[in-house]
């Protein structure tokens, strides 16, 4: 089986990367880096198909060392384990360098497994991801390697590639391809930035071309099946996952139960529907709060039936609940008010607590010793007593300001008529 275009003319130098200037650049970190022969443990992280595995086959290359390559989504201990079990052996002279692509699906404690191997240099770690590798890496991971962002490669930067995909193509099947610039020019922008999604719609752009007396004309025609792809631009777990997120959860909060619609629809169409779930969790506590408090076992209940029925039929759950949140009334004084007592633990120190809210405990003769002079409402007319509950510091301190809808406002008045009750 012929292997894909994007591997057969995979760069082999630096001055051959696709974009990424901004650290290969002459004099540029990585660059330095890399030129010194000195290679410290590195985290890549940016989206799929702009350099990060390329860069790192070229750092080995260059500097001589044996390069194993693991995959965090069916890596194991057991995996690790038998790449150190090279140490020391023929054709590891120079050192071994393990390639960890996706290593945000390592769990933690994969993670930690590889601590002691490159603390004390074993082994170089050359980690990558997509996601933002200050929430996906472990700390200790991150706080012994140098992090290095990979950024989508501009269209302009992938019309020389695509010419050399196709001289290279041209070359190996003895015949032309002939693609105008204005061609070549679609191709590059229809590629979001991805330098393999990029050769491999080259190389489909050849496949559907018209061929004719040695030669493959690509047209307007080729290029229908291109239009079919997405040329969205998403990556999952990066900036623009979570610009797409904040635009999602601004319109629901917003009121605007279209615009929020569309941005779960973006996400939908990723594939992505995880965190979709978990930021509408999030909605439905934080902005709709307790102005609608059923909004959140509603919208759990519609969670886990997008979550069990998986895509394409997710989509009609998640949109149910996103126009039920979008459309309900909102309050977010539950989070103002865990917001200020949080902020409360800041600025005190060594809280104590009214010694009548201490827990039941025995005595050293067994008996049962209650909190001295504990008022237990339940014996009390609408079983509600006044009493000291926060600490002597913050005796006075009110965090939860009723909201001024109307299920807030019920609450608000049930609980002034016990107050005025009370002090009959």
């Amino acid at each position: 089986m012929s292997a894909p275009l994007a591997d057969k003319i995979r760069p082999k130098t630096l001055a051959d990367v696709v974009g990424q200037e901004h650290i290969l650049a002459d004099g540029k970190p990585l660059r330095r880096i890399i030129e010194s022969g000195t290679v410290p443990n590195m985290i890549f992280y940016g989206p799929s198909g702009v350099g990060k595995t390329t860069v790192a086959r070229i750092i080995a290359e260059n500097c001589g060392m044996s390069l194993y390559k693991l995959n965090g989504t069916n890596a194991s201990l057991s995996d690790i384990k038998d790449v150190v079990a090279e140490i020391g052996t023929f054709g590891s002279e120079n050192g071994i360098l393990l390639y960890l692509d996706e290593i945000q699906y390592l769990n933690k404690k994969q993670q930690q497994s590889l601590l002691e191997y490159i603390e004390n240099g074993e082994i170089t770690l050359i980690a990558s991801t997509t996601e933002n590798p200050y929430f996906a890496v472990y700390n200790a991971v991150i706080s012994r390697s140098t992090v290095f962002e990979f950024k989508p490669v501009t269209a302009e930067q992938l019309i020389p590639a695509i010419k050399r995909a196709f001289r290279i193509m041209s070359e190996e099947n003895g015949y032309e391809i002939e693609a105008s610039d204005d061609i070549i020019t679609r191709i590059a922008f229809s590629c979001g930035g991805d330098v393999r999604k990029a050769m491999n719609t080259a190389e489909l752009a050849v496949v559907c071309g018209e061929p004719s007396d040695g030669k493959v004309t690509i047209t307007e025609d080729s290029l229908e099946v291109l239009a079919q792809r997405s040329n969205m631009r998403y990556d999952r777990d990066g900036d623009q996952h979570y610009d797409i997120l904040s635009a999602f959860h601004k319109s629901v909060r917003g009121s605007d139960e279209n615009a929020a619609l569309h941005y779960a629809a973006r996400l939908i169409a990723a594939g992505d529907i995880i965190s979709l779930c978990r930021r509408m969790l999030c909605i439905a506590s934080e902005d709709v709060g307790l102005a609608y408090p059923m909004a959140v076992p509603i919208v759990k209940a519609c969670v886990d039936s997008a979550l069990q029925l998986g895509l394409p039929e997710a989509k009609l759950p998640i949109a149910e609940a996103i126009i039920l949140m979008a459309t309900a009334p909102k309050s977010n004084s539950a989070c103002m008010a865990i917001d200020a007592a949080l902020d409360d633990l800041k600025s005190c120190d060594a809280l104590d607590f009214p010694r009548h809210l201490q827990n039941v405990h025995f005595d050293g003769k067994g008996a049962k010793v209650v909190g001295q002079h504990y008022l237990y409402p339940h014996d009390f007319p609408n079983h509600y007593v006044k009493q000291q509950y926060l600490p002597d510091a913050l005796k006075d301190r009110i965090y939860y300001h009723y909201g001024e809808n109307k299920q807030e406002q019920s609450a608000y008045q049930y609980r002034q008529k016990l107050l005025s009750e009370a002090d009959k």
